[in-house]
């Protein structure tokens, strides 16, 4: 009996030593799978723990516990032993280990599962499974959005948020700069690259283009890398294709790199926009946003203001024979890099937004950059001793995208496999917009958008151009005609400018050293005549007979000659350049720089009302109050018979209907969630540049025509906007999603 006590005593013993060997190797397996998690995060979370540990030997909190269990990073990845311990203590029994389980091997009942009916129930788990992660996905983002908030309260409105709208600023000055750009040494860059009228319209069109793409791309890559990283990414292009265009000499180049400038240059509105907003405080966001706009005013300032003080010094050029020529204008190009080059420099000091490290499950960071935010605004108010009181922020549930192509793997495959999952997720983001819940909202900012920006930038570009009508106008109503002269052995060597000479008779005389402006000779006789150095731009010889005449060293080529006969005449050494059609001078320069200037600097009343405003009437009655003002002044236009008269108009539409763009501007970043957010925004963008470009091409082709049907597209397009504008929903006084 001893010997039977004994037997089962030693075989107990052995039980319970195979179930302790058990556990041993499932808490081995559990730290090692934990441990190599905690690998696979990167070097700033590794530097956030010797911070913590660093920082919290003096703080008052850091043995306090908390509500929630205590601070973060006394949780289970702070101390693997007692974490996997603590989560395996109690449960060994149920979870015990199966010999083959972490070989593969499925247990034996799962192949008794494995009928006819197998698949359909593990879609119908996928399914269960997925609408389980999107119902907890919401409601993580419900809690942050709530808790996120109450951490922006305690963390101020100070000297941070100046530094960051500063840094913020100077992208939004380079995308201003970008719209003046191409206008600007357009009349310079002509001549320079004998551009025809289709090749000036598409050059003027093509930086709406980039900027219609890059925003769309930006703005959907934004919400999956990083607001930070992709604005860095995009003002680089920006920067490098800038530089590049004040260089080329052909068209094409030059169009290239415009058109990859303006690309990169397309994600600065919606980037800018939501990466301040996710460091502003409800109370603050609507005006603090509101003053963000101004930096697109300063930008056409800069850029007026730059090309005022270059484009018209001819001296500021050199050139290398006749291949390579580096103007004036050109160097205009590259100054209006420099506003986009000090906001790359300015954003590697600021850190990413926090509410994206928490969207997207990286608590620590976004620990960090909180109490960043708190430290440097209580010093700078001088409460110094304040301590950032938050331990632990909700963070969203993540859902698990890891694909494993192993060691062997090409790194070109990798590559590879990366985009391609980069951009599954970018286009699943951009789907998600058009989903149920954000249908109708999405539609009627659609709306709102293109019909604002479709009057706007009609209309912006439209008065510059009836500016210029009424001046070639006025231009032409002082030309002088002299009809059936006879003009013998005379030299004319001083300019000829804007006359009409018809049935007009010249012998034996000289046109030496002269230009020749906007000159038309009509059913005229030239014999043994002599032109030596002529320069000239719109003229031309109609219906002329020239009579043993020399042309030496001039531009005057025989497609300036129209249905005009030559008879024993000669051209010698033909100057080369371009046939240029429109009159251009210093004064015309000025002039187009000066209206710019007036009409950029006309937003600032405008500016400055809207944010004083939209925190206390709302985003709503500002949009649609903005739009119906709009609307109305544009029936003003009628009277516009002046130079003078068109520009107070455009100074008058500009002042009024900025506040409308603002107020779209926030409305837009409040709409949606911090997930889907620049992703709608760079949409809502992109579709603002397309229907720019109709607008400017509908618009301008009625210059010189009637003004009719420009006002009533603009009055219409803002009236529509004004009424849909009032259908969505207000957000003032919201958090931010």
């Amino acid at each position: 009996m001893d010997d039977d006590g004994r037997y089962r005593d030693s075989r107990s013993d052995f039980v319970r030593g195979a179930k302790d060997i058990a556990k041993v190797a499932k808490k081995q397996v559990g730290k090692k799978m934990g441990r190599g998690v905690d690998k696979m995060a990167d070097e700033y979370t590794k530097r956030s723990y010797k911070r913590f540990e660093e920082e919290d030997d003096d703080d008052d909190y850091a043995a306090a516990p908390s509500n929630d269990g205590g601070y973060y990073r006394n949780d289970s990845r702070a101390n693997d032993d007692e974490g996997h311990s603590d989560s395996t203590e109690g449960h060994d029994e149920d979870d015990e280990i199966y010999e083959g389980e972490y070989q593969g091997i499925p247990r034996a009942e799962s192949g008794k599962a494995g009928t006819v009916d197998g698949g359909t129930a593990a879609q119908a788990q996928q399914f269960r499974d997925l609408s389980a992660y999107e119902s907890e996905r919401r409601k993580d983002q419900e809690e942050l959005a709530q808790q996120y908030e109450t951490i922006l309260q305690e963390c101020g409105h100070g000297r941070f948020q100046w530094t960051l709208y500063f840094v913020l600023g100077l992208a939004l000055m380079a995308d201003g700069v970008e719209i003046f750009v191409v206008g600007f040494v357009l009349p310079s860059a002509e001549k320079d690259m004998c551009l025809s009228e289709p090749n000036k319209g598409m050059l003027g069109l093509i930086v709406y283009l980039g900027m219609m793409v890059g925003a769309f791309v930006w703005g959907g890559l934004a919400d999956r890398i990083g607001r930070r990283q992709t604005l860095l990414i995009s003002l680089s292009i920006n920067s490098v294709f800038a530089f590049f265009s004040s260089f080329v000499q052909g068209y094409s180049s030059f169009l290239f790199c415009r058109l990859a400038s303006g690309v990169g240059i397309g994600g600065s509105i919606p980037i800018v926009f939501s990466y301040y907003s996710e460091f502003l405080a409800q109370e603050k966001r609507g005006e603090h946003l509101s003053w963000l706009c101004m930096f697109w005013m300063i930008g056409g300032i800069y850029a007026s203001a730059m090309a005022w003080a270059i484009i018209p010094h001819y001296g500021w050029s050199f050139q290398m024979g006749s291949a390579y020529q580096f103007h004036s204008w050109r160097v205009f190009v590259l100054v209006c890099a420099f506003p986009a080059v000090a906001a790359i420099c300015a954003l590697t000091t600021m850190p990413e937004s926090p509410r994206f490290y928490l969207e997207n499950g990286k608590h620590d960071e976004a620990w960090m950059i909180l109490k960043q935010v708190h430290d440097t605004n209580m010093r700078a108010k001088g409460y110094p001793e304040r301590v950032f009181s938050v331990t632990t922020i909700k963070t969203v549930k993540q859902m698990d995208e890891l694909v494993n192509l192993g060691e062997g793997a090409s790194w070109h495959l990798k590559w590879r496999t990366k985009l391609t999952t980069l951009f599954h997720q970018v286009w699943s983001n951009f789907q998600t917009v058009f989903s149920p819940e954000y249908r109708r909202t999405t539609y009627m900012m659609m709306a709102v958008w293109f019909s604002m920006s479709f009057s706007y930038y009609g209309l912006t570009v439209w008065f510059p151009d009836m500016i210029k009508y009424l001046q070639k106008q006025e231009y032409s109503s002082r030309t002088k005609v002299f009809v059936k002269e006879r003009v013998e052995h005379v030299t004319f060597n001083f300019t000829l400018e804007n006359q009409v000479h018809r049935q007009g008779q010249y012998f034996n005389d000289k046109f030496m050293n002269l230009r020749m402006k906007s000159m038309v000779f009509e059913d005229s006789l030239f014999e043994e005549c002599f032109f030596e150095d002529i320069t000239s731009s719109n003229t031309f010889f109609k219906n002329c007979t020239f009579i043993a005449t020399l042309f030496y060293n001039t531009d005057l080529f025989k497609y300036r000659l129209i249905n005009s006969k030559l008879i024993n005449s000669t051209f010698l050494h033909n100057k080369e350049g371009c046939l240029l059609s429109d009159v251009s001078d210093d004064n015309n320069a000025y002039m187009v720089y000066f209206v710019s200037f007036l009409g950029t600097l006309a937003v600032l009343p405008g500016n400055i009302v809207s944010a004083l405003l939209m925190d206390k009437i709302g985003r709503l009655r500002m949009l649609a109050g903005s739009s119906v003002i709009s609307c109305i002044s544009c029936f003003f236009l009628s009277f516009g018979n002046s130079e003078s008269a068109m520009i107070a108009l455009l100074c008058l539409f500009g002042g009024i209907s900025i506040a409308s763009w603002n107020a779209l501007d926030v409305l837009t970043v409040e709409l949606y969630p911090s997930d889907k957010r620049t992703t709608a925004f760079g949409f809502l963008n992109a579709l603002c540049k397309l229907a720019a470009v109709l607008g400017i091409s509908i618009f301008t082709s009625f210059v010189g025509i009637t003004k009719a049907v420009p006002i009533l597209f603009a009055s219409g397009a803002l009236a529509l906007g004004s009424f849909l504008a009032l259908k969505l929903p207000e957000t003032r006084g919201q958090v931010l999603q």
